[in-house]
């Protein structure tokens, strides 16, 4: 035996073998391949969930909106035109100053808002954002509406359907 170091080295050891070596490398890999898969889908769910969030947010966002236009409203006109999804119409009790809304989408996912008051555009908002569809329905009796919402975040979407009704007297 000789001494290097710190440790005796006998002349006859050999190292691991081949096989010992394959059986290490296919355990380490099978580890690595399992911590990498449970990984992915950590962030896979977390992207679905972070998704979802953000389309029930932006159709609450749009019914909020609508809804709360919709209750002051004296007329409403919900086939106004091709992109335009209600009108709405009021005059202010004791002013007279009248203000119209148009709720809108263009084809791009975005619902916006216009408000015209004594018949000049005055301001444009982005009301919400990722809805792929929205419909506002006259229901039975004429008096209520149906303001029915989609919003599409990646793979995932949410449907909300609001019954609105617009001010006493309309």
């Amino acid at each position: 035996m000789m001494f290097s170091g710190l440790r005796f080295v006998r002349n006859d050891q050999r190292g691991f073998t081949l096989i010992e070596l394959i059986v290490a490398i296919t355990i380490a890999a099978l580890i690595t391949g399992g911590i990498t898969f449970a990984i992915m889908q950590i962030l896979t769910i977390n992207t679905r969930a972070s998704n979802h969030m953000v389309a029930v947010r932006q159709v609450q966002q749009a019914g909020k909106e609508v809804s709360k236009d919709t209750l002051q409203a004296q007329s409403v006109n919900a086939s106004a035109g091709p992109d335009v999804l209600v009108a709405l119409n009021w005059t202010e009790w004791g002013t007279n100053n009248t203000h119209g809304i148009i709720y809108s989408l263009p084809g791009n996912g975005e619902l916006r808002r216009e408000h015209y008051g004594n018949s000049t555009l005055d301001l444009t908002t982005v009301v919400a954002e990722y809805i792929s569809s929205a419909s506002f329905v006259q229901l039975p009796g004429g008096v209520a509406y149906n303001f029915t919402v989609t919003a599409t975040v990646g793979d995932q979407s949410e449907t909300r359907v609001y019954e609105v009704e617009p001010r006493p007297g309309s």
